[in-house]
This record gives structure tokens, C-alpha cells and sequence, in this order.
């Protein structure tokens, strides 16, 4: 018979490559373990990436410096901050960030899709994912070309470098363009603090060698996973990555090696130098 595809996400897939216990503990263990509670980045991140989904459902009429402030507020909690005050100053930060972003961005350019699921199948595996928007452009010799479009929140920008090597970026290129049936090969971040953009072309020699990266992990995971339906904890096959990525783990109170490190407080990706 037929194997069957193995089906995964590209957050699955990173999970495993960056820690084999961490994917372990997040997608195999039950009952799944309790994850830390969550960071200052990630609130800030949910809001910023809500106020730019909804920014398009406002009426052009109504685009406004106190509507864009009103989608982040109506999106934001104050989890994972040192306090209230903290909370209260980010949040005019996340306000003023997604301000300025949108300022550049044109009523009649309406994306065609906003947070997207998209997914495609390979001779291995079938890969799903969501994409921030994606974007249907004019080209400089009069043609049109669909490009993947991934809002970034963290206090560093985005590289070009970083994308270029980016697996879900490639992976979301293909996945579009087998779903519309028309090329798609242009990715960017775009760093929302700053308003700066990394872009990047690919070639279908580069998407190839991706779509080859993803069988790959597909096929070391599949085997991960028989062996832990075996052998469950005891299996082998998830040793623990050791490194100072350690500090942030959602599972670093169900590892024993992890939980050496140092713990980095729920607001350090904000203000890393802040001594409490």
C-alpha cells in the first residue's frame, strides 16, 4: 500500500530541527505538558499582526491615525509584561509602530489574501501553514506577480540573509503558486518597527532545493514519530538541543538539561537590559 503523506506545519518541522525534546514535548507527550505562560513579545506580536488583518476591513473613509490605535488596542493584553505601566508603554509603542507602517500602504492596494491558509503536497509530505498577506503587484514589464508577504514584530530587523534561507517563506512561495496556478517566487519580511523590508527572489532551483530540505525533516520526523509511538518517552530520538534559546522555552520546566539555563524574564525580547 501506499505510504501515507506525512502531514505537517513549517512550525513543526523547526521545532524538531531546532530542539528534538522541545517538539517532543510540544507535539508528541500526552497529556501535553503545561507551556510557560505567555511573553511580553508574543502580546505585543498578536496585537500588532490583529491591527494589520483587520486594518482592511475599516472603509477607506474611516482609515484614520485613531482607527489603526483603536485595532491594536482592542487586541492587546496585558500578559506576559513586568507591569501594568510597562504594559500601558508598549502598547503606545505597538500603536505608533503600526501607525507609521500603514501610512505607507495605499487604498488600491488591497492584498488578495490576509492570514491565508495555503498548503501543498509533495511526493512526502503535505505541508499547511498560514501566511500574513499576499500580495498581487504590477511588474516593471507590465505583467502582475503574486509575492508572500510575513510581518515581523521582534526589536531586530529582518535580514535579507534571513529570508533567503527562510524554509516557510520558500514553502509559502510554492504553496502559492500551485493553489492560484501562476508563478510566485518573490518573498519579503517586513519589519513593522521600523518599516524597513527584506526582499528576496527566488529561482526554482532554490525552491526545488527547499521542497527537497522539507522531505528531508519530513522523513526524519516520520520515523521520530514511530519511535516514540513504540517507545514513548524512553525513545532515543529527541535529545535535547542545549543552548541559551533555552532561557525562552515555553517546555524548559519539563527538561532537565534545558532548565539549567538561566531563565530569561517573560519581558526581556522587549527590554533585554532591564535587570529584574
Amino acid at each position: 500500500m501506499p505510504q501515507r503523506l506525512y502531514s505537517a506545519s513549517p512550525s513543526r518541522l523547526l521545532a524538531y530541527l531546532d530542539c528534538p525534546r522541545r517538539y517532543r514535548l510540544q507535539y508528541l507527550d500526552r497529556p501535553k505538558p503545561q507551556a510557560a505562560p505567555q511573553r511580553a513579545h508574543t502580546s505585543l506580536g498578536i496585537a500588532v499582526h490583529n491591527a494589520l488583518r483587520d486594518w482592511w476591513d475599516v472603509p477607506v473613509a474611516e482609515w484614520s491615525v485613531d482607527r489603526a490605535h483603536a485595532l491594536v488596542a482592542e487586541s492587546w493584553v496585558d500578559v506576559g509584561f513586568r507591569d501594568s505601566a510597562m504594559s500601558r508603554r508598549w502598547l503606545r509603542t505597538a500603536q505608533q509602530e503600526v501607525t507609521d507602517y500603514l501610512r505607507g500602504i495605499a487604498p488600491g492596494n488591497r492584498p488578495t489574501g490576509i492570514e491565508r491558509t495555503v498548503s501543498v503536497r509533495t511526493r512526502t509530505v503535505a505541508l499547511t501553514g498560514r501566511i500574513d498577506r499576499l500580495d498581487d503587484r504590477p511588474t516593471s514589464d507590465g505583467g502582475r506577480a503574486l509575492v508572500v508577504v510575513d510581518y515581523k514584530t521582534s526589536r531586530r530587523p529582518s535580514t535579507v540573509e534571513e529570508l533567503r534561507t527562510s524554509l516557510p517563506m520558500a514553502m509559502y512561495a510554492v504553496a502559492v503558486a500551485r493553489m492560484f496556478q501562476r508563478p510566485c517566487v518573490d518573498v519579503e519580511l517586513h519589519h513593522v518597527p521600523t518599516g524597513t523590508v527584506a526582499r528576496h527572489r527566488h529561482t526554482p532551483e532554490s525552491l526545488d532545493r527547499k521542497v527537497a530540505e522539507v522531505e528531508s525533516i519530513a522523513l526524519d520526523l516520520r520515523r521520530a514519530d514511530a519511535d516514540f509511538q513504540g517507545r514513548g518517552p524512553e525513545s532515543d530520538q529527541f535529545p535535547p538541543r542545549v543552548s541559551a534559546l533555552c532561557g525562552w522555552c515555553d517546555y524548559r520546566a519539563h527538561c532537565a538539561e534545558g532548565s539549567q539555563v538561566p531563565e530569561r524574564s517573560p519581558w526581556a525580547a522587549l527590554e533585554p537590559d532591564d535587570p529584574a
